[in-house]
């Protein structure tokens, strides 16, 4: 048996392995691309058989580079970034993620090395950065076949410069006269903002012993109603400036009242009840327990409505009577004077009219007398 290649094989890397009358077997230690080509193995009989097989050898992509970075890129710039591999055979494939998401809109160039056998690929990938992409790591990855799955990275963390952004963050949400607030300037940029300037109504703070600013912290030690206006927060940095505004007003503090009895007026029926319930013993020992709402607890006295409607109930009754007792005197006098002078309209005078009069002595035993 021999094994031939197109060039000889004296060559130190490679090494036989086995050899008999049935197999021939040689390894190659340090593969290169000058090991490429076709080996045939050939069995010197009666005639002559041959075997051919054809190596290829793979070129392993290089650790990929990044460049097109220069830091600090500021919020709002296009930046452009191209990731490179070379000695790769066949050609390898590159892919761009960011935070993990793959970017699909990217150029891609493929140039034959010097050898004429391996190749350089290049990617390009252009975005406009913001605020957002600070401390973002995009990665290049190449996938190739010679990497046995494990594909070859590089990786850029970028730094965007941005303005400040700024937000009031009060301590309550309803502040009241009397109690303390802690007004709050959250304010994100980088660089990070020096420290922050409180103004109020576009002036200083009037009142810097009750108004203590600590920090990015304004604390008003105890609220009155000329604390109400505008706090405006202003943070600066070497990107630019930004501020926020708060306006504040100074609530009352709710009064807390004690409940009150609402005693209605008194009406005809509401007489008529209560004299039915002065009548009764059980309902007067009731009656007696009601109490004045703004006496103090624990202080016996006088019940005003009780006596004043007492009182109403008196006069009621007394007038009722006096009114009854009129009606029936007048309505038996009328009567009695109408009998006595009926029939003694038409006298020519005096005597006559009493002896006509139905109520005379003439007439006694037919006239009879009436009391309504």
């Amino acid at each position: 048996l021999v094994l031939l290649r197109p060039h000889s094989l004296r060559d130190n890397r490679i090494e036989l392995v086995r050899a008999s009358w049935h197999e021939l077997s040689i390894s190659v230690s340090d593969v290169s691309l000058s090991d490429e080509g076709q080996y045939t193995c050939s069995l010197f009989t009666m005639p002559v058989k041959t075997s051919k097989a054809y190596l290829t050898v793979l070129g392993v992509p290089e650790k990929p580079q990044i460049s097109g970075f220069s830091s600090p890129v500021m919020e709002g710039d296009l930046m452009q970034l191209t990731c490179k591999t070379s000695g790769s055979k066949p050609a390898a494939d590159i892919r761009w993620f960011k935070n993990d998401k793959e970017i699909k809109d990217v150029k891609y160039l493929k140039e034959e090395d010097a050898n004429r056998k391996t190749f350089t690929v290049s990617s390009t990938l252009d975005f406009r950065v913001d605020r957002s992409d600070d401390g973002v790591a995009v990665i290049c990855r190449v996938d190739h076949e010679s990497l046995n799955a494990t594909p070859q990275v590089a990786m850029q963390v970028l730094e965007i410069h941005y303005t400040p952004s700024v937000k009031i963050i009060p301590s309550t949400p309803f502040p009241q006269e009397g109690q303390p607030l802690i007004l709050t300037c959250e304010s994100k940029g980088k660089p990070l903002p020096e420290p922050v300037l409180w103004t109020k109504d576009g002036g200083e703070l009037p009142d810097p012993d009750r108004m203590v600013v600590s920090g990015r912290e304004l604390n008003i030690l105890f609220l009155n109603k000329t604390d109400n206006g505008t706090y405006r927060c202003e943070a600066t940095n070497t990107i630019g400036q930004s501020s926020a505004e708060y306006v504040l007003i100074v609530h009352d503090v709710p009064n807390t009242l004690l409940p009150t009895t609402i005693i209605p007026s008194l009406t005809t029926a509401t007489v008529t009840t209560t004299v039915a319930i002065t009548t009764s013993p059980t309902t007067s020992a009731t009656t007696s327990s009601i109490r004045d709402p703004n006496a103090l607890a624990g202080q016996n006295g006088p019940d005003h409505a009780l006596i004043g409607g007492i009182v109403a109930v008196v006069v009621f009754v007394t007038l009722c009577s006096i009114f009854l007792l009129g009606r029936y005197l007048a309505r038996h006098k009328g009567t009695y004077l109408t009998n006595e002078a009926k029939g003694a309209e038409d006298a020519p005078d005096a005597d006559t009219a009493i002896i006509n009069a139905e109520g005379s002595q003439v007439n006694a035993e037919e006239k009879k007398e009436y009391f309504i």
